[in-house]
């Protein structure tokens, strides 16, 4: 049976665990703290968490050694007064190009110890999701435009990973065009997503530097506008952030065409990596296995 799920959130889904895998790497966390960052804060199950001043350093390490500031806007749902202070303390550490590397050295390693050295179709998948991402509009997408800035390396698995983190980065920036341009703000549209995901209240935007008070208003705005009842989704909330999803898929329209009759089988290549990823605690998030879990049921 098809999905119903639109193609380009069941691309983006399949790609998730692979560019994500990065924040939870302990080859990346254990470069990180070669430079002088703090360690992974620890485990949960079987997955290394992020220390986050080395996770955002190394994320937006891609645009160059820019003022903290324009970090903290392209981190969009992260608390600023949270983020400026931690880049401020990466930057005293090491410059922007000695993290990039030891992010792409270390997510590259992750993937070859989870995935096995001779991984079959990676080359192919790789190059058809590095076109797919070659001609995309920069306009308004800062992680998406320094990810095209820094060179794409020659080593199967750091390839691998480039292809995917652009993709992602592309949606991701694309996401927060979408709902800025609603009128949300990140604490809001951090709240209607947890909810939107299944997920409980504040599981993820608890987690992003914002103070209870900042949370509990934001609950009371999306009360008013008749988009939560309680700490539940209503039914306006549940359309809102659909349509918001719906739009996102809609900026990813340019690389499926890229992509055309092959995007199914890359998907269904890529989706066993994932899952091994996530199986083998290489990744932590519930919104993958969301997804994978309602196409099982479908």
């Amino acid at each position: 049976m098809s999905s119903t799920i639109p193609l380009a959130r069941r691309l983006a889904a399949a790609l998730e665990p692979i560019a994500g895998q990065a924040q939870f790497s302990p080859e990346c966390h254990a470069n990180y703290a070669a430079l002088g960052f703090p360690p992974s804060p620890g485990m949960r199950g079987r997955t290394s968490l992020p220390e986050f001043s080395s996770f955002w350093t190394s994320r937006t390490a891609s645009m160059g050694d820019t003022p903290p500031e324009v970090v903290a806007s392209a981190l969009a749902v992260f608390n600023p007064a949270v983020v400026l202070p931690a880049i401020r303390r990466g930057r005293e550490l090491c410059d922007a190009a000695t993290i990039w590397s030891a992010r792409v050295d270390g997510a590259a390693a992750q993937l070859r110890r989870i995935l096995g050295p001779d991984l079959p179709n990676i080359g192919r998948v790789t190059e058809a999701l590095l076109a797919a991402s070659d001609d995309l509009p920069l306009a308004g997408r800062p992680l998406f435009a320094g990810g095209r800035a820094v060179e794409v390396p020659d080593e199967p698995f750091a390839r691998l990973w480039r292809a995917a983190d652009r993709l992602r980065e592309y949606r991701g920036d694309s996401h927060i065009q979408v709902w800025s341009a609603a009128g949300f703000d990140p604490i809001e549209i951090g709240l209607l997503s947890d909810l939107y995901w299944g997920l409980a209240p504040r599981a993820h935007t608890g987690g992003r530097g914002w103070s209870d008070d900042q949370l509990a208003a934001g609950e009371d705005r999306l009360r008013v506008w008749g988009l939560l009842s309680g700490v539940t989704l209503t039914e306006q909330g549940r359309f809102v952030r659909e349509s918001i999803e719906t739009q996102t898929d809609a900026a990813m329209q340019r690389a499926l065409n890229v992509l055309s009759g092959s995007v199914e089988e890359i998907i269904q290549i890529l989706e066993p990596w994932g899952a091994a990823i996530l199986e083998a605690g290489g990744y932590l998030t519930p919104l993958v296995r969301f997804t994978f879990d309602q196409r099982a049921a479908e």
